[in-house]
């Protein structure tokens, strides 16, 4: 089921940050570059970091198959973009949880430190938005809209804690996604988010 919602979230995630490439002008060869770090980038520098190698994606070519063409498809249907934005919210929000998941297992599996998981699993969860907001020189989302980051980190420490008290992998999986997945959409219904800091020096003179 998690490879199933990975292959979905990479292609949802390749769209979007073709559509942010689209609002820089960026070129065709900007757009797919762009599609793919947005959907590739969380489990690239989490590899690097955790020393994975090689690299996921390396061994997946069809990722990169994948991504890509996603970017390139949305240049060719980007008019009928706004009619699937619902679709795209909950696609997105689905992608969170499952590169969350899997970044944690990777962790796991290379039996790090518990905190280093947890990081691990974020990394995943957020890197690509933040990297693809950088490029395309944005204040990144994660940090400045709906609750989104904080998310990746409440489904990772729940998906962990189920994991210590043995529950069952699939029974683990609906419920960290049902969690996730509540938060993130109610987050978005109710704009909920998180204390803001604004700094201004000339106030506190």
């Amino acid at each position: 089921m998690l490879t199933y919602i990975y292959i979905i979230a990479i292609i949802a995630e390749g769209m979007s940050g073709a559509l942010a490439a689209g609002r820089r002008n960026m070129d065709i060869f900007g757009v797919g570059v762009i599609a793919f770090i947005t959907a590739l980038g969380g489990g690239t520098i989490r590899d690097i970091l955790l020393g994975n190698f090689p690299v996921s994606w390396t061994q997946h070519p069809s990722y990169i198959y994948l991504t890509v063409s996603a970017g390139l498809l949305t240049i060719v249907i980007a008019r009928f973009m706004h009619h699937l934005h619902k679709l795209f919210l909950l696609l997105d929000a689905m992608g969170l949880i499952a590169f969350t998941i899997i970044g944690c297992n990777v962790a796991l599996a290379l039996e790090y430190n518990i905190a280093v998981v947890v990081m691990a699993g974020m990394i995943t969860g957020i890197f690509g938005g933040i990297l693809r907001d950088i490029l395309c020189q944005r204040v990144p989302v994660v940090f400045r809209h709906e609750l989104y980051a904080s998310v990746s980190l409440l489904v990772a420490l729940f998906y962990l804690q189920l994991n210590s008290m043995g529950v069952d992998q699939d029974l683990n999986l609906i419920a960290s996604f049902a969690l996730g997945l509540s938060v993130r959409l109610a987050a978005i219904y109710w704009h909920w988010s998180l204390p803001t800091f604004h700094y201004e020096p000339d106030r506190w003179k």
